[in-house]
């Protein structure tokens, strides 16, 4: 092997401060993503240095020297000798982005990889290094193993239409997907609420589209409330070069998204002409869906094409977003040059038509070398030739292209989208709804078991989604995104060989301190307790566990914030609930509080002694509980979380409540949801029942959509007055709508229904 010399100036030394254990096996050592098991160690003695045999791994080896300085681990300094060093060789026959860690005779330790591979083993030195200093040892220790990646597609989305964000956030946003070993960053340009990229043929997309007036005020869609505070702000050409060489330079891929052909306002507000029906337009001020969207007559698509020209140009990646979800069919159904088109072409309906839209830019940027991908509703209507898919309706439209043979990014909802909940509600800032905590997050794993081998060969990974409706600043992105991303990367980085939930929840814990130095914001929800409710012969107790064993929980039942004065709750203890109180409680370390506040309210009623079952159970991602869930006292509330409700989509529940003697109520409630910009509906209709054998049941009410729509308030259950006849078993009938209408969020698909609490008094 011929070496090559550098210059003193080109010789990057390192401060080398360690950890003296002995390797563990896997995920032993605070590194995120986990390392892999190693039986073997060598130390390097501060100051050692480290060393590049190769030139082309100078960039790398400065970027690590600014994260070095970044982190405040001890600056580099200058050094020649190969004692005692990090020695970096560049290894083409690994596999991309793998790396290894081999002790070498002389006392030093050679980082070898491909390019990829050699930044991901920097960034573990990194990780190494602070967890090292910050325990203050003498020595760094590295296992001698060999590291790579699961997957391909190892993701983070950003939406920055609907709030926008300055170039040095979107930078550290980077950053901290490089120093979790994470690959691509898609990059939400364009929806309905603001265009945010520079396009040098189009000046009005943002001269009008980049601007709104306001913003609708929380969750205000009837009545509509704005803010009136202006929004704008878009990337030039330039910043995008920027951003796009910074990301390149930390081996991340960004993936750019403009959405097509929904989704569409910022750009149409610009150039109407390019609608339907070429009326004035706005760019949208609340969230949701438009009617309005591209056509698909020719002129349109031409403007689409320009459009993509220069973001194939500003963007090297393989793959640039098109969208292609949550297209309502109204105005194409409406408009005489689309209705031509579908004659033309023998279409069979709008889906069809939707379809020849996606399959016209997927054709176009095949011939430029690249390749569409795009939401998994463009499966509809037929899957264009060339397209992946990034499934985020749950799994099902990945399971069905990888099946046709087309890559595949996982991304459903149910884990993957950090714009849900992650802790308790009233702990933690406003949402769009759901419940996705760190440990939901953590047990993804991307490829279904449905999928044949061959088949899950086309799953290239998974990308968790940051949209930002009700996210207006870094500090509440980063808190979202952080510390889930970090169990996302672990999931996409280890695969199955991840350690397991306790063991990374140990490691994230003092990866806050890692965290702390980038700095970056982040959620300590996993310090959360976990209640449980327990029913027994017409009881209520309620049990309580700690995040973590060398702490303690405080509690009160008086209303009263928990102090270190308050009541010690001891590991399996049951607290009584013999009438309705507020249970707060919350978890102490070192005599400080660590976690965030419990606070609970139960309300006894005469649901809680009955048994209750459902002919169908609610849907996985919203069935924490079990059907148990709807007579435990507890009353879901608004702001929405997953972790509160029960939820149905596309079924109709027959949910029973039997008694063992029968009993005589007057007053039915039940809980319901009505958020229709996140799919969730309220029922069409319901039906009570009620009979005192189980067989024969006999009608009480029964309430149409309007009735249901009238007597609903939001966080106020829905009340029936009963007839006040005995019986000992209750039927709940609730009917949905089949589909939701056009123009509304998720139109064509299947409502939500969500439930809380049934009560009965």
């Amino acid at each position: 092997m011929t070496k090559i010399t550098f210059s003193r100036w080109q010789r990057f030394v390192l401060f080398i401060i360690g950890c003296t254990s002995i390797i563990q096996p896997m995920g032993a050592q605070q590194v995120i993503p986990a390392l892999p098991a190693s039986t073997q160690k060598i130390k390097i003695v501060w100051p050692a240095q480290v060393i590049s045999e190769h030139k082309d791994l100078l960039p790398e080896l400065e970027l690590f020297q600014r994260y070095c300085n970044q982190l405040g681990i001890p600056p580099l300094k200058a050094g020649s000798t190969t004692q005692q060093a990090l020695v970096l060789k560049l290894d083409q026959q690994m596999a991309p982005e793998a790396y290894a860690f081999k002790s070498l005779p002389n006392g030093s330790v050679e980082l070898r990889g491909q390019r990829d591979g050699v930044f991901r083993g920097l960034m573990t030195c990194i990780q190494l290094m602070a967890d090292a200093h910050f325990r203050g040892d003498k020595y760094l220790q590295f296992p001698i193993v060999t590291d790579q990646p699961a997957f391909k597609w190892r993701g983070m989305h950003l939406d920055v239409s609907r709030h926008f964000f300055p170039l040095p956030f979107v930078k550290k946003y980077i950053d901290i997907l490089a120093l979790h070993k994470m690959n691509s960053f898609h990059w939400h340009l364009t929806d309905d609420q603001g265009w945010r990229i520079e396009i040098k043929k189009y000046p009005l997309l943002t001269a009008v589209g980049s601007k709104r007036h306001e913003t609708m005020v929380d969750k205000h869609f009837e009545p509509y409330i704005g803010d009136g505070t202006p929004v704008e702000g878009y990337y030039t050409q330039d910043e995008i070069k920027e951003v796009v060489q910074y990301a390149q330079a930390r081996h991340i891929q960004v993936v750019p998204e403009i959405e097509m052909p929904g989704h569409a306002m910022a750009a149409l507000a610009a150039y109407p002409n390019y609608s339907c029906f070429r009326s004035p337009l706005d760019v949208m001020t609340k969230w949701g869906v438009s009617e309005d969207v591209f056509c698909t007559k020719d002129s349109t698509l031409q403007f689409v094409k320009d459009i993509l020209d220069e973001v194939c140009t500003l963007f090297p990646s393989q793959y640039i977003h098109i969208g292609g979800d949550e297209v309502p069919k109204t105005r194409w159904k409406q408009c005489a040059s689309c209705q031509q088109r579908i004659r033309d072409l023998h279409l069979k309906d709008e889906h069809e038509l939707q379809s020849y839209f996606i399959s016209q830019i997927d054709q176009y940027l095949h011939k430029k070398g690249r390749q569409a991908i795009g939401w998994d509703e463009i499966l509809e209507g037929g899957l264009a030739p060339h397209a992946a898919i990034m499934s985020w309706r749950g799994e099902e439209g990945g399971i069905a292209a990888a099946r046709q043979k087309h890559p595949v990014v996982m991304s459903p909802g149910s884990h993957c989208y950090f714009d849900h909940y992650q802790g308790n509600r009233q702990s933690e800032p406003l949402a769009i709804g759901g419940f996705t905590p760190l440990e939901k997050v953590y047990s993804y794993f991307p490829i279904p078991e449905v999928l044949k081998p061959e088949e899950a060969t086309y799953i290239l990974g998974a990308q968790g989604n940051l949209w930002t409706e009700y996210i207006g600043s870094p500090d509440h992105a980063e808190y979202m995104m952080l510390p889930r991303v970090c169990a996302l990367a672990e999931v996409l980085w280890c695969g199955k060989q991840k350690p397991g939930y306790t063991e990374f929840k140990s490691r994230i814990r003092k990866h806050f301190q890692f965290l702390d130095r980038i700095p970056a914001h982040y959620s300590k929800a996993m310090y959360s307790i976990q209640s449980l409710v327990q029913r027994n012969a017409g009881t209520l107790s309620v049990s309580l566990s700690a995040p973590f064993p060398d702490g303690e929980i405080h509690y009160s039942l008086n209303g009263n914030e928990p102090n270190l004065q308050a009541s010690t709750y001891q590991q399996g203890d049951l607290i009584a609930i013999s009438s309705s109180k507020k249970l707060k409680a919350r978890y102490f370390e070192n005599n400080r509080p660590a976690g965030p506040l419990l606070e609970e309210e139960f309300e006894i009623h005469g649901g809680l002694h009955a048994q209750i079952e459902t002919n169908i159970p609610p849907a996985e991602q919203y069935s924490l509980g079990g059907i148990q869930k709807l007579v435990d006292a507890r009353v879901g509330h608004l702001p929405m979380v997953g972790s509160e409700w029960l939820g149905w989509s596309g079924k109709d529940p027959e949910i029973t409540l039997r008694w063992d003697t029968s009993m005589n109520f007057r007053v039915f409630e039940i809980s319901l949801l009505k958020q229709e910009e996140s799919w969730i509906y309220l029922p069409a209709a319901i039906e009570i029942a009620s009979s005192l054998d189980g067989k024969q049941f006999t009608s009480i009410r029964t309430l149409n959509q309007k009735e249901i729509q009238d007597n609903s308030k939001p966080d106020i259950p829905l009340r029936i007055v009963l007839t006040g006849e005995p019986f000992q078993f209750l039927r709940i009938r609730l009917k949905q709508n089949s589909v939701i209408p056009d123009g509304r969020p998720g139109a064509g698909s299947p409502p939500w229904l969500f439930i809380s609490e049934i009560l009965l008094n």
